[in-house]
């Protein structure tokens, strides 16, 4: 029986020694088939075909790296929380009766904790905006007449993303007819964060309900990137 004893012995500590290598720190570590890359939402972000044959890339855009607007009226651009890879494509519609943008922003973190931190950041920053504003015009470079702005911010859910959108309608002075309506999405799956602006200016308006398509375009937007990352 000792000898026996011995063999089993043994047979357990070579057992363990091949267990302990087995899960030796040098392994790789294995990737997690739910995080979604840089590439991947890159790809996903619309190009001018994909919206209109009057759609293109603006001559003029944002700061590399630079969030938009939540808010709206003179407020800046929401910082990007976390360190994030970053990816944008910004894309205008211009035409004599007004203005269309869509600007597309990707922040691809390194797990999903980052990115639910970051959404939950920039809904404080949505949840902050006050209701309505006003304010004068503007002369300069950025001359704008002066106008009224309200900003309301709901819950949005799509195809297992979650977050907010805010919505803003900017009704400018009665001797300057115009209308401007902005809808900003922010929204979160696994480890990324989209961002989506979509903006309609239209000049010899006067109404709330001068853009009746505005909620189901950026619907429809949005909506079709989403579907790209899949």
């Amino acid at each position: 029986m000792l000898v026996v004893g011995r063999l089993l012995r043994g047979v357990v500590a070579v057992a363990a020694v091949a267990g302990f290598a087995g899960c030796s720190s040098d392994d790789p570590p294995k990737p997690d088939p739910t995080t979604i890359g840089v590439d991947t939402v890159r790809n996903a972000l619309l190009k001018p075909a994909d919206v209109g044959p009057t759609w293109k890339a603006p001559t003029e855009s944002a700061a590399p790296g630079q969030l938009v607007s939540v808010c709206g009226a003179d407020t800046t651009p929401a910082a990007v929380p976390g360190k994030p890879s970053f990816v944008a494509a910004p894309l205008s519609d211009e035409g004599t009766e007004g203005v269309q943008s869509l600007t597309q922003i990707g922040l691809v973190y390194e797990d999903a904790v980052s990115s639910a931190t970051a959404l939950a950041t920039l809904r404080t920053v949505a949840d902050a905006c006050p209701p309505s504003v006003q304010r004068p015009a503007k002369t300069g470079d950025r001359e704008e007449p002066a106008y009224t702005e309200t900003v309301t911010t709901a819950p949005l859910e799509e195809g297992g993303w979650t977050g907010f959108v805010t919505v803003r309608n900017k009704q400018y002075d009665k001797a300057h007819p115009a209308t401007a309506d902005v809808a900003v999405v922010a929204l979160s799956r696994g480890n990324v964060v989209l961002v989506d602006q979509y903006a309609i200016y239209r000049l010899g308006k006067s109404d709330a309900s001068a853009n009746p398509q505005f909620s189901s375009d950026w619907k429809k937007l949005v909506g079709t990137t989403l579907n790209r990352i899949g």
